[in-house]
């Protein structure tokens, strides 16, 4: 159905090729009284905006059975390019319009706030000769936010179009033909230079707002989708968002030799600990835990990504394993983000971590998933943890045998010791193998338990939930092994340790031995 008159100037010298006053060329771009943008209400129905390539904008409030001239006096010949009625009052428009085919490069947006029936002209501070503007968008959430995309670049508004200022960051000096809000992102369409999405408009939308010394804002909701983003650009090659959920904080100043920590909860449980200072006792090796990740804290606005992960797992000192060492995914869910800054108060926030959409899955699967990672986990820590205290315990009696061994009064010190070495290292040797260097080793020495935890661990650990009835056969096999060792380390513990200890009590041997 036809629901309006023409509502260009119809100008008939304009129609055809060679358009008067354009330079007639071959892709027809010339022609013009022609309707280039129509918008509705998101507030009402029936009340429409249409604007033409001719200068000329018109509006309907009964669905298009009337319309109404409501151009700007003064607007010669040019594109509405752009039309943004405001998300937070019906009666709140801007538009764009375009004279660089006129050799008119200067900026011109137009607000109303009574449905055209007025209009005021808001272009302070857009100060490139050559930008003209293309497009206007308000923020969804934050009312007198605007975003503008010119010739040259982005610029934002903060006070309803009053004042504008450029907000280029890393995006190129490039036309942006248009500008739209999914998800709180705000996507950009550039003329050559790809799309560009700036994550998470939430520190903007709080730009203004009062701040305490710190302060975390509420990041959107995240999908639970892996993968993730190159480091660098790749030419011809997009760069995807980080996999996890990222979010903004405020700090008023720089907290120079002060830590700034970052827990994360799940319910009342501290999952995970980031600082902002870097771990001085950390080491690692080839097949060894990764850096710990190192929170930002610069004064005022910084970005972070936590990646979903749990807390890391602890290594042992040299020994390689395959699967590393990261925590397990978290499912989705509610959790919290807790700032802390030492002797400088707390801000936290909650965060909604959604199900990828593309998977199949149930709560049930989740829950299952989760608790066959938290027993691997946990399995791993006590493995590893139980290494490092044997391996400690044994340089401690490798020490005392070295000390002692011209002691004829330790000798059956010694030969205890001898023997209590032996079956740590037995036991060692079915949980760990220390004698692969890379990942190619594995051909010529067999992984022991850990690393077959963590090949599991990896399986399980991933996009779609369910877990196999092969996984947990596998699981409960290896919970059982670790039972069988970890009977054993009780034992070492229990029976030979104490009755070394007992023994080097008897000999009244002093704890510290100076050697001659």
């Amino acid at each position: 159905d036809v629901v309006s008159p023409d509502l260009t100037k119809n100008e008939k010298d304009k129609q055809g090729p060679g358009g008067i006053p354009y330079t007639n060329e071959a892709a027809g771009g010339e022609n013009y009284n022609t309707l280039m943008s129509l918008v509705e209400s998101p507030h009402e129905q029936g009340v429409l905006y249409a604007g033409s390539d001719d200068g000329l904008i018109h509006v309907t409030k009964d669905g298009g059975q009337n319309w109404t001239n409501i151009t700007p006096k003064g607007i010669q010949d040019g594109i509405i390019n752009s039309i943004e009625v405001s998300p937070h009052d019906p009666a709140t428009a801007y538009i764009v319009v375009m004279r660089y085919k006129s050799m008119d490069l200067k900026p011109y947006i137009f607000k109303t706030n009574n449905y055209g029936q007025s209009w005021t002209k808001i272009v302070n501070g857009f100060n490139d000769p050559h930008g003209f503007v293309r497009v206007v968008r308000a923020d969804k959430k934050q009312k007198g936010l605007l975003y503008a995309g010119t010739e040259t670049g982005l610029y934002i508004s903060l006070d309803d179009g009053a004042n504008w200022q450029q907000f280029q960051l890393n995006l190129p000096i490039v036309p942006i033909n248009d500008l739209y809000i999914q998800d709180n992102d705000l996507v950009a369409a550039t003329a050559g230079r790809s799309f560009w999405i700036l994550d998470d408009l939430a520190a903007i939308q709080n730009i203004k707002t009062s701040k305490e010394t710190i302060q975390i804002f509420k990041p959107k909701d995240t999908y639970r989708i892996f993968g993730g983003s190159a480091t660098s650009f790749v030419p011809g090659v997009g760069q995807n968002p980080k996999s996890g959920v990222t979010f903004d904080y405020f700090l008023e100043k720089d907290i120079d030799s002060l830590e700034l920590k970052l827990e994360i909860l799940e319910g009342n449980k501290v999952i995970r600990t980031i600082s902002s200072k870097k771990d001085k006792d950390f080491k690692s090796w080839s097949g060894g835990p990764s850096a710990p990740k190192v929170l930002p804290a610069k004064k005022g606005y910084n970005r972070f990504t936590w990646d979903f992960e749990r807390e890391s797992l602890p290594g042992v000192d040299n020994v390689f394993v395959h699967g590393g060492h990261s925590g397990s995914n978290v499912a989705p869910g509610n959790y919290t983000l807790r700032l802390i800054l030492e002797n400088g108060g707390q801000s936290e926030t909650d965060v909604t971590i959604l199900p990828n959409p593309n998977v199949q899955s149930t709560p049930s699967d989740f829950k299952e998933q989760q608790a066959a990672l938290l027993q691997i986990e946990n399995t791993i820590r006590d493995i590893h943890e139980s290494v490092n205290n044997m391996r400690s315990a044994k340089s401690q009696l490798e020490g005392y045998a070295k000390l002692l061994k011209d002691n004829d009064s330790a000798k059956d010190l010694l030969d205890k010791g001898k023997t209590l070495i032996e079956r740590i290292t037995t036991w060692e040797e079915n949980l760990i193998q220390p004698q692969q260097k890379t990942f190619q080793d594995v051909i010529n020495f067999n992984n022991k338990l850990n690393s077959q935890l963590l090949h599991l661990k990896g399986f399980i650990d991933v996009e779609e939930p369910k877990v196999t009835q092969g996984a947990k056969i596998r699981l409960q096999d290896l919970l059982n092994d670790w039972g069988t060792y970890k009977t054993e380390r009780d034992a070492i513990i229990s029976t030979e340790m104490n009755a070394y200890n007992i023994l080097y009590k008897t000999l009244n041997l002093p704890a510290i031995i100076v050697e001659d």
